[in-house]
């Protein structure tokens, strides 16, 4: 499907894109992106295709139903951010913006290189990927389970990653979820450790399959950025060339609100402007993560919605997720309201646990305190998690009931 809709006023044309799921659109996203970025025909939305509510949240966000008939000249694309924890935006990034990430990339790890594509192009993951092939003069290699179209094969990963150019530097960019595959299959993680580097984002990577990462020799770097810095702007909390962070009123341990400032920086949400003029200050982008900077490196220790008060104490709902994860495969702490003690945790996990509920109960209480502790544990086959890799944790609501 495509809408265009006429210049207005001046401004640039936005011409509306859906994505069918695999590899079949990527060429003419490339193509669309490198006219975009030049400057050539009109902006463009992209957003997947379908009529279920997740695809119909990203197109409403991208424009599809909104009375935006053109956006600034400077705006190459229009793509939505995750809607993870709430109703996605649309996020307007220039030519200008997604080359100078793309450039910031390829200059941190030492050059250009030849990509393979293991993310939906529908969010800033994959379309970075496109840029850094476009400006590397090369093709993707492409998964067939780009955007959903199937579930993430180790096997074909592992096939696929031998048919990058020999004669360039080898990237990927993976999410945790496909991480923790590719280190449970042989062939995979021996195609993993000959990649020159493997950027892994969208998530919070444990710290054991960090630690499993290390153990294999695995040159990889944990990214840290939105869509709004035009995709990772840190790697491993060192800053890309031309990239900074600040701290918005520091506590006594220096942890505030991170600011993030570079020429990766997004123009703006579309249709948005009380957002706009609350998330875009001055060229920098003010996000919901709190962090510290020290010695010039960046660590992110959660989000401002990602801290509850349980009987007047604060808790990481993800520094209990990390917990949990030493002994589960995967996990994921949603908080209710409690007329008691503020907020209760009810934890839902994924796999066989390696020690009794006590043993576990009781590191949360050693590492985090009996705050931390879960109320409910409730274990589930699979977490739901959207196409970009996040947990979904509006639908894990609903798939428990605990809306």
């Amino acid at each position: 499907m495509r809408e265009h809709r006429e210049e207005v006023g001046g401004q640039r044309p936005l011409d509306l894109l859906t994505i069918t799921p695999g590899a079949e659109s990527v060429s003419m996203v490339l193509a669309r992106l490198a006219d975009a970025c030049a400057g050539h025909g009109p902006a463009f939305g992209i957003a997947p295709a379908g009529s279920d509510e997740y695809a119909e949240r990203i197109q409403r966000a991208v424009g599809f139903e909104s009375a935006v008939r053109a956006v600034d000249q400077a705006v190459a694309l229009v793509i939505s951010t995750s809607g993870s924890l709430g109703e996605p935006k649309g996020v307007m990034l220039s030519g200008q913006a997604l080359l100078a990430s793309a450039a910031a990339a390829h200059e941190f790890l030492g050059g250009p290189g030849s990509w393979l594509l293991a993310l939906p192009i529908t969010s800033i993951g994959g379309i970075q990927v496109l840029m850094r092939s476009l400006v590397s003069h090369t093709d993707p290699v492409v998964l067939g389970s780009v955007g959903g179209a199937t579930t993430f094969d180790p096997a074909e990963f592992a096939s696929k990653s031998w048919t990058l150019d020999p004669s360039l530097p080898a990237y990927c960019s993976l999410v945790p979820t496909q991480i923790a595959r590719v280190l449970d299959d042989p062939d995979a993680l021996a195609a993993l450790q000959g990649f020159d580097a493997v950027l892994i984002g969208g998530a919070r990577l444990p710290n054991v399959l960090a630690a499993r990462l290390d153990e294999a020799h695995v040159r990889w770097y944990s990214t840290y950025g939105m869509t709004e810095t035009s995709g990772g702007v840190f790697y491993n909390g060192i800053p890309l060339p031309g990239a900074s962070a600040s701290i918005v009123e520091p506590d006594s341990h220096g942890v505030g609100r991170i600011v993030l400032s570079g020429p990766m920086i997004a123009h703006g949400y579309l249709d948005n402007p009380g957002a706009t003029a609350t998330a875009f200050i001055d060229g920098t982008h003010l996000t919901a993560d709190l962090g510290r900077v020290e010695d010039g490196r960046l660590e992110v220790v959660g989000r401002i919605d990602d801290v509850v008060q349980v009987g007047g104490i604060n808790v990481s709902l993800s520094a209990v997720e990390d917990v949990l994860r030493r002994h589960y495969r995967d996990a994921a702490v949603l908080s209710e309201f409690s007329d008691v003690w503020g907020a209760s945790l009810t934890a839902y996990v994924v796999g066989t646990v390696d020690s009794t509920s006590d043993e576990h109960v009781m590191e949360i209480d050693a590492v985090l305190g009996r705050a931390a502790r879960p109320a409910q544990l409730v274990h589930l086959d699979e977490l739901p998690y959207s196409a970009n890799g996040k947990v979904d944790r509006a639908a894990l609501r609903a798939l428990t009931g605990s809306e």
